[in-house]
């Protein structure tokens, strides 16, 4: 390795590191903001709140890696640029595919990198991460409730406690439950209780909640449209109500936050092919059996119209039959064979949506799947797309610092972040095939890392040259407009 190669990669690394610590922390506390409300005010130790920072950082690993690469490649290649370094690299007969050289070596080894922590550390901090969520709300039941504000379990439900107390906060006093009919209907069900105890067993997942001394309010809906004004409810008092909890509707995330408990983020590569072929499996039986459900039925449904032509329809032999089989059946018979067939209608219609339903669901999971297991790869195949967006850009621009380069690198990274939310989405609801949904945001920008790439190497700038395009339009128009002059016309004077 030569001076000038040495000289290149201490300059690269040393931004990469500045860059990537940077937006590591800023990444990891925008982050926590989404389970605040879990570690607030909830009397955990710092150990227990370090553990729980601790698992969910490598999560923000591959978000920061890729960016860290593009904005460092920007502002180093930039600078050189801006410092006519390059100038007497080129001058020496250094040519920028040649100071590439070691840093296309270092970014190979960042993707290796990447694609291991993707595939080993990812799932296993996942996987630890949901647990000592659960082990928390498990331990120290009183945590799942905060005390004086509404603490919201799962979609339907709110609970408030004015004061805990007892070990771990298991006693409470003054509690309000307030249940919704549906994730967006109005509360039909309010709870309000003088004490409550919660408990609950590590080798369940439920938490268990007992209300004592206190009274059950619930609206009713009238039958009558009339009646509904008067806004009538039922009320029943009680000296223990049991409500249980399940720990899974805890450990749910957010809705910005709702990828971390899908079981596909805990499996490596090997884990979600296995778990993808059983998946398939399974979807490929239930498709033949519910395929046999519908033949069966329509089999019973023949036997049903068969049954009253063989037993008391007698047709004549000289007599034509009729293209319509209603006119085989006897007129007091016609109205039964019609409810008959609308009913067994109406039931295959409701069967058919059920397993249409179940199909979409189990399909919608094995491309959940697929996602993860494509996006591994492409955490890795990111680092070197950025690179070479990135190098080529900063040479191009020719501008270092913290100005310009992090504009670029703001919008191509969220170009291609914005591009690989909405492709997973459709990809998740079968829209589109798994590896081009997770792979969209590199799809639209390989292109440009080419186009930049080849470029910066031949001196040719950011400017793209559309002469071959636009002149022979311009020929041609000037040729319609000669052709559309009227021609000199020679005036004689009549005497």
């Amino acid at each position: 390795m030569k001076i000038i190669d040495k000289y290149l990669l201490k300059s690269f690394l040393i931004t990469f590191a500045t860059v990537f610590v940077i937006l590591f922390f800023i990444f990891v506390l925008q982050s926590i903001w989404l389970f605040i409300a879990e570690l607030a005010g909830k009397d955990l130790d710092a150990m227990t709140i370090f553990k729980f920072i601790f698992y969910y950082s490598p999560i923000m690993v591959p978000l920061v890696l890729p960016l860290s690469i593009l904005l460092a490649s920007i502002m180093t290649f930039g600078s050189f640029a801006e410092n006519y370094e390059f100038a007497a690299m080129k001058s020496g007969g250094i040519s920028l595919g040649r100071a590439m050289k070691y840093l296309i070596v270092c970014t190979v080894l960042f993707s290796g990198i990447a694609f291991l922590f993707a595939n080993n550390i990812i799932p296993e901090a996942q996987y630890r991460f949901i647990n000592l969520r659960k082990t928390i709300v498990q331990t120290k039941p009183a945590m799942a409730i905060g005390e004086g504000q509404f603490s919201k379990i799962g979609t339907t439900t709110s609970i408030h406690v004015e004061k805990k107390s007892g070990e771990n906060g298991s006693f409470l006093e003054g509690v309000t439950m307030h249940m919704k009919k549906g994730e967006f209907g109005t509360v039909t069900t309010v709870i309000k209780a003088k004490k409550g105890v919660l408990k609950s067993d590590e080798s369940t997942n439920l938490l268990q909640l007992d209300l004592l001394d206190g009274n059950y309010y619930e609206d009713i809906q009238p039958k009558k449209f009339e009646e509904r004004d008067k806004l009538p409810f039922a009320k029943s008092s009680f000296k223990k109500y049991t409500v249980t909890i399940d720990l899974a509707k805890l450990n749910g995330a957010s809705e910005d936050g709702a990828e971390i408990v899908n079981a596909y983020n805990m499996l490596n590569m090997s884990e979600l092919k296995y778990t993808i072929d059983s998946l398939q499996t399974t979807f490929n039986k239930d498709v033949t059996a519910y395929s046999d459900n519908l033949d069966k039925s329509a089999e019973s449904l023949t036997m049903v119209y068969n049954a009253p032509v063989s037993s008391s329809v007698v047709v004549p032999k000289k007599t034509k039959i009729s293209d319509d089989l209603m006119d085989l059946f006897p007129i007091d018979k016609k109205t039964l064979v019609l409810d008959v067939a609308k009913n067994n209608i109406n039931n295959t219609i409701f069967t058919l949506d059920g397993y249409k339903t179940d199909l979409e669901f189990k399909q919608n999971n094995i491309n959940d799947h697929w996602i993860g297991y494509y996006d591994k790869i492409l955490i890795a195949y990111s680092c070197l797309l950025m690179f070479f967006i990135g190098a080529p850009l900063g040479a191009i621009i020719r501008k270092g610092g913290l100005g310009l380069p992090i504009v670029f690198a703001v919008l191509i990274f969220i170009v291609f972040n914005f591009a690989n939310t909405f492709g997973k989405k459709l990809a998740g609801q079968d829209a589109l095939h798994p590896f081009i949904g997770t792979a969209a945001g590199a799809l639209i920008l390989t292109p440009f890392a080419i186009l930049f790439t080849y470029r910066a190497t031949n001196d040719m700038g950011l400017t793209i040259d559309l002469d071959w395009l636009v002149l022979p339009i311009k020929k041609f128009l000037t040729k319609q407009n000669t052709n559309s002059l009227p021609s000199e016309n020679t005036t004689t004077n009549e005497s």
